[in-house]
């Protein structure tokens, strides 16, 4: 294993101490903490049972599986029923106010942990780590360089891949291939239910313009009625655009960035529009800087795309999505999100995906995504990549 990925404890101190932080000022005693990602955010490993976190003090970790894993506040632990008398063999109270992650939870394992531990009042961990993870550590930073550099250089690579004659799931495979191959974990984590995808989207021509019943920016029609979301086994034909949406998945901190390529020479009010999502990003970077309110953002480049002209394009065509860019880290869609509803406001730490498309009947798809790092004087653009659209050679 590559120790580089390996969060130094001084980095899981700094995300420790700040979740307790938030569960002691939400009125908590402890937290019962039993999803993956949050567990790898407080240990940097993952493992099947739960922390017990308490507000003060140190956490313990209730492990089911690995058998190996070892330490001094570590509990091997077969059910969630034997909880309590591990604590009380331990001298720790049972808590009266227990949060644990409503959000994520099964009903059945909710109502098995409040009959083991009979707290007088519970509450939802979910919200509370979600916020925390929305500042990211010098280290998590540090990963998403490394990811967004790889990411880039895979795109660089993206068109000696194609072929004449290439489908979009054959185009979307070959670079899934090149991915793996220089490093990509070959998954990605995303918040909430329904939200299946795998490695990220390519499309091309009229495909970019399906619904989707998922809340992605852009749809897609799949290749099985199980997944109807992103390539689909459609030729991609000359004179249409082709979007790459892939996740920087080289760490566990996701990229996230959007390029387009077109086979052959396109209608001229393809490169009009992309243009105008290449300079939104532009006016991002020049008007953006912490406190910045997210809604500001979103309304702002709606203006935009109202005054260019594309503004039934904006977002997709025959279904358009509601947001302009999304937090991104541990799961590709987290907090803050740049829409019309948000309250949230811009912090440094913050690390942040704008993806501003337009979507043009039987054309396809433009418009680029850049991850960008929220600093105390504006913003860092991590994803470092041609912007304009790049033409496939017709390779035979």
């Amino acid at each position: 294993m590559n120790t580089d990925f390996i969060p130094p404890q001084s980095d899981l101190n700094i995300r420790l101490a700040r979740v307790q932080q938030l569960l002691k000022a939400a009125g908590g005693d402890a937290a019962l903490i039993s999803t993956d990602v949050n567990i790898y955010y407080l240990t940097g490993i993952v493992f099947a049972g739960y922390i017990y976190l308490p507000a003060e003090g140190e956490p313990l970790w209730f492990v089911r599986r690995p058998s190996d894993l070892k330490g001094e506040r570590v509990i091997s632990n077969r059910k969630p029923e034997d909880i309590p008398t591990a604590l009380k063999k331990r001298n720790i109270p049972v808590p009266e106010t227990l949060f644990w992650e409503t959000d994520q939870i099964t009903h059945n394992e909710f109502l098995r942990l409040e009959a083991a531990l009979h707290p007088a009042r519970t509450g939802n961990m979910t919200s509370l780590l979600r916020k925390a993870r929305m500042i990211k550590t010098p280290w998590e930073i540090e990963q998403f360089r490394f990811s967004a550099a790889k990411h880039a250089e895979v795109y660089g690579l993206v068109p000696s891949l194609f072929r004449k004659g290439m489908t979009e799931i054959a185009f979307q495979i070959e670079i899934e291939r090149v991915m793996r191959k220089n490093g990509s974990i070959g998954m990605f984590r995303t918040f909430g239910a329904n939200m299946n995808i795998f490695m990220g989207s390519l499309l091309s021509g009229k495909n970019a313009d399906t619904p989707s019943p998922f809340d992605f920016a852009l749809g897609g029609r799949g290749i099985h009625p199980c997944l109807p979301i992103g390539a689909s086994d459609d030729l991609i034909a000359e004179g249409s655009t082709v979007i790459i949406d892939f996740t920087g998945n080289f760490t566990a901190y996701m990229s996230d960035m959007s390029r387009v390529y077109s086979f052959g020479k396109l209608p001229e009010i393809a490169y009009r529009a992309h243009q105008v999502s290449v300079d939104m990003h532009c006016r991002l970077m020049e008007e953006t800087k912490p406190g910045t309110a997210c809604s500001d953002i979103y309304n702002r480049m709606f203006d935009i795309a109202g005054k260019s002209g594309f503004a039934t394009n904006y977002m997709g065509f025959s279904q358009q999505a509601k947001f302009v860019g999304h937090g991104v880290g541990l799961d590709i869609n987290e907090p803050p999100v740049l829409t019309e509803r948000s309250n949230d406001l811009l912090q440094p730490g913050m690390v942040v995906a704008f993806e501003p498309k337009f979507v043009l009947p039987d054309i396809g798809a433009v418009g680029i995504e850049n991850t960008y790092l929220v600093t105390d004087s504006g913003l860092e653009k991590l994803t470092v990549c041609e912007e304009g659209i790049i033409e496939l050679a017709k390779n035979g």
